[in-house]
């Protein structure tokens, strides 16, 4: 069975999560690969006591590989779909961040969890990505969270006109707007304001970032819409994010966002659920009267 390791720091809980798996590679027959920059900052003991391959971008993975096992956030997660792309290669997160509602494994209790996904006792949701299409070159088109415009090296805010399928939709005065998938509903989009959608919802939202028309409230759509943004404003630039990662745009170039063509796997144990996630990450079940 062949798993990717992907993080991006190094440290105790990080080691001892790597020497876990490592202590189950010669029960299950399993071929370790670690990402190579992820490697350079690992512990040399760690390395030289401890058999793995490498693997640096998509073309050094295939859909041989079983598992993509992340450790860290959310965030690392999120980096790691650049490796995965459209191989169909599920990914769990082992949290040693703080919320993690993506990487849902905790570290504690940790070798039995990882027996029961060597085992295959897991499910596994495909979660929409959406693509974006835009003059400025960017490595990797896609996000699993958001796609957001935002205002660049100025106070003042911009006007985002936005249409859906052609129809013009409204002109957001803001000083952004995120397109958030299911997935992402529970990130930056929450914290602006808009709502929390199941995974499977097939459904984006739209959520203005401190709207100035006081109308402008966040608005959910089918997530077959083309959906396409022009930004105006004082200065000749805004920005583009997608997840984490950042390019500066044109002011009036048009922005075309789409649901990609490919979807992204993320596997969970079977007693783990997005509900059960939501209570216990958002303390619904502190509620005393729910006791």
């Amino acid at each position: 069975m062949k798993i990717a390791i992907f993080s991006q720091h190094s440290g105790k809980y990080t080691n001892d999560i790597l020497l876990e798996l490592f202590s189950l590679k010669d029960k299950y027959g399993l071929e370790i690969f670690l990402e190579k920059e992820f490697v350079s900052i690992l512990n040399e003991d760690l390395n030289s006591t401890n058999k793995f391959d490498i693997f640096s971008s998509y073309k050094d993975l295939d859909n041989s590989f079983k598992l993509m096992i992340t450790i860290g956030g959310d965030g690392t997660l999120l980096r790691s779909i650049a490796f995965v792309k459209d191989l169909q290669i599920p990914i769990i997160g082992i949290n040693t961040g703080r919320l993690g509602f993506l990487a849902t494994l905790n570290k504690e209790s940790l070798k039995p969890k990882l027996e029961k996904i060597i085992n295959g006792e897991y499910q596994i949701e495909n979660r929409t990505l959406l693509e974006v299409n835009v003059k400025e070159k960017t490595d990797f088109a896609f996000a699993l969270n958001e796609i957001t415009v935002g205002r660049k090296n100025t106070t003042s805010m911009i006007k985002i006109k936005t249409n859906l399928n052609g129809d013009f939709l409204n002109s957001y005065w803001a000083d952004g707007l995120i397109i958030s998938t299911p997935t992402g509903s529970t990130g930056y989009s929450l914290s602006c304001g808009g709502p929390i959608m199941s995974p499977k919802s097939q459904t984006l939202a739209l959520t203005p970032i401190a709207p100035h028309n006081l109308n402008a409230r966040p608005i959910i759509i089918p997530d077959d819409i083309e959906i396409e943004l022009i930004v105006s404003g004082r200065e000749d630039f805004h920005l583009l994010s997608l997840d984490s990662r950042i390019i500066s745009v044109k002011n009036e170039d048009i922005i075309k966002i789409n649901k990609a063509k490919f979807s992204i796997m993320i596997a969970h144990l079977n007693e783990d659920s997005f509900y059960k996630t939501l209570r216990n990450k958002l303390l619904w079940g502190e509620d005393k009267r729910n006791i």
